[in-house]
């Protein structure tokens, strides 16, 4: 940090009652506008919800030369102070924090998080001046791990940190606790990795030798020999019993996943669980070119109190998804068969989603703030996600230009990055830079893959690198155009596709499906298989389902022909320049 820095606005953030789950934030002001207005943002960037964090902040107090200051709140989530400007204003507040995700913070006696825009009040007119945030310890033997600078020596990471200005500050979040940590560098700057709740199982020599890895790979992808363009990183993944997901930041990501998704002392061969957790730490490594530095034109400067929208998340998400398992592979930590594998699944996601024909990935991305995050029992018959359909166009896209032989998308990326100087782009740069590389227009590819919902040419544009697409009768779900649980001896209906047999024969979402009556006779079914055992070779059956206490027969009609997708590598020498990238 420079000598001689200070800051306007500073905030202390300490624990107020660990088992009230409750943070206590004390702001200071040294300069308030004459009232000053401030707000808490209403969503985190990377997180397209307007989720409300003001909900949780209570007992908000102003002061100014030792007196009470009025605050009159404007609306769900701004107030005003009408203080002088003539010293500094002080504002002490709570928040409640008993939410185990990455997106808003937690307190209890073994963890703390937070993200800054579930905390830090903006203060309005003054969101570029300098920020100081001071971290006190809840407890004696905790340690603290943020991306911030620190402002003064630290005691186990506890301490004053610096912020440029409010978006820094709310860009860095904060985990505290008693977490295993380890150091490691890569493209010569350092990284840090730290882990909260994992087992005495737990390997964490090979996460931090894998992630090492990843996080070379991408460097090189982006930047060949240069540096990247931050000077530290921080990876924070709090492991539970069930979750999983992840949240971008400019110089960190916080994680969750199962701690059963950990690599384990003992066990060499990766599960398909840890796989699955070093995809994600892909996907968010890669988002910090990807989303945070390249980003959308509408998002050069948040808008912290309501949507902001745009309609490229195809490319920021799901070229995002495109590449974190692609460079998984490119790392060697994944061979050919298995991300054939992943790319199956993801591929069947979108075939088996019929939502993919009435909407475009570019819709899909402007109405994430009202469909991709508030999924209900329609989603898959009303949207597409834009992740993995995304991932697919991304796929389209770079099969196509490495078919005709001038570039390919790892250049139009890196020629993106170059156009935009890692800040605001359109889709019309990433329309210039497919020209100017690969010598054409794509405007007739960009209407129909991203803006239209026709089927993608993915099966021909595989096999151009000795990939083939084998076809092969579906799950029984999918056959049936549903998807359920099973609980406590029932079938529960969780969604009913469009168009599908399911839907045909009136099944609705909610449903609890009983039984089944076949030639005369009547079944109990505890899970869905059990349809195929007792219809045997009968095509038609009456499903016996309870809806809202009511007693329903449905006649019900099994096709024999839907199917899905398996991929398979057929010339493994057509698929390497792809898959293994260059040499």
């Amino acid at each position: 940090m420079t000598a001689g820095r200070s800051a306007a606005i500073s905030y202390r953030v300490e624990a107020a009652d660990l088992h009230a789950h409750l943070w206590r934030v004390t702001l200071v002001i040294d300069q308030p506008s004459a009232p000053q207005r401030l707000s808490l943002p209403a969503w985190i960037p990377g997180s397209y919800l307007v989720r409300e964090f003001s909900k949780h902040l209570q007992r908000l107090a102003a002061r100014q030369d030792g007196r009470p200051v009025p605050l009159h709140q404007q609306d769900k989530a701004s107030w005003t102070a009408e203080c002088m400007a003539s010293s500094p204003l002080t504002l002490t507040y709570e928040v409640y924090a008993f939410d185990n995700s990455v997106r808003t913070a937690w307190l209890d006696a073994h963890r703390g998080f937070f993200n800054g825009t579930s905390l830090c009040l903006r203060v309005h007119g003054q969101e570029s001046h300098p920020h100081l945030i001071e971290l006190v310890p809840p407890l004696p033997h905790w340690e603290a791990a943020t991306g911030l600078s620190a402002h003064k020596p630290l005691k186990r990471g506890f301490g004053t940190y610096y912020a440029a200005n409010y978006d820094e500050l709310v860009d860095c979040p904060v985990e505290m606790g008693t977490f295993w940590s380890a150091e490691f560098k890569a493209g010569g700057i350092p990284h840090r990795f730290v882990v909260a709740g994992a087992t005495e199982s737990f390997d964490g020599e090979r996460l931090v030798a894998d992630t090492q890895k990843i996080c070379e790979t991408e460097i090189r992808f982006w930047h060949d020999r240069k540096k990247a363009p931050y000077g530290s990183y921080l990876f924070m993944l709090n492991v539970v019993d069930d979750n999983y997901g992840g949240l971008e930041h400019r110089n960190s990501t916080a994680l969750i996943a199962s701690r059963r998704d950990l690599p384990r002392l003992g066990e060499p061969r990766a599960s398909e669980g840890y796989t699955t957790l070093l995809g994600l730490i892909s996907h968010e490594y890669f988002h910090t070119w990807n989303v945070k530095y390249l980003r959308p034109a509408e998002f050069a400067r948040y808008d912290y109190a309501g949507e902001n929208y745009t309609q490229l998340l195809w490319f920021f998400e799901g070229f995002t998804s495109y590449y974190d398992d692609l460079l998984l592979r490119r790392a060697g930590l994944i061979d050919d068969t298995t991300y054939l594998r992943l790319l199956t699944k993801t591929a069947n996601q979108v075939l088996q989603a019929p939502g993919r024909e009435l909407q475009s990935v570019a819709q899909a991305s402007f109405d994430a703030w009202v469909k991709y995050y508030r999924q209900d029992e329609n989603t898959p018959n009303a949207t597409i996600s834009y992740y993995t359909k995304g991932a697919l166009v991304a796929l389209c896209f770079d099969l196509t230009l490495r078919a005709e032989g001038r570039t390919t998308l790892d250049d139009v990326m890196r020629g993106l990055w170059a156009r935009c100087k890692g800040g605001p782009m359109t889709e019309a740069d990433f329309a210039a830079v497919l020209r100017e590389l690969s010598g054409r227009s794509f405007t007739r590819e960009i209407a129909a893959w991203v803006h239209g919902t026709r089927e993608l040419p993915l099966e021909e544009l595989l096999a151009t690198r000795g990939v083939s697409v084998l076809h092969e009768p579906a799950q029984l779900q999918q056959r049936l155009g549903l998807r359920s649980t099973e609980a406590g001896g029932t079938v529960q209906v969780k969604t009913v596709l469009r168009g599908g047999a399911a839907e045909q024969a009136g099944l609705a979402a909610g449903d609890e499906w009983l039984g089944v009556e076949v030639g005369g006779q009547g079944w109990r079914m505890a899970k869905l298989d059990d349809l195929l055992l007792y219809a045997g070779n009968h095509r038609r059956v009456i499903a016996l389902v309870s809806r809202d206490r009511r007693l329903l027969r449905l006649e019900l009609n099994l096709p024999p022909g839907v199917q899905t997708w398996r991929l398979v590598l057929r010339d493994a020498a057509l698929a390497q320049p792809w898959l293994a990238g260059p040499a």
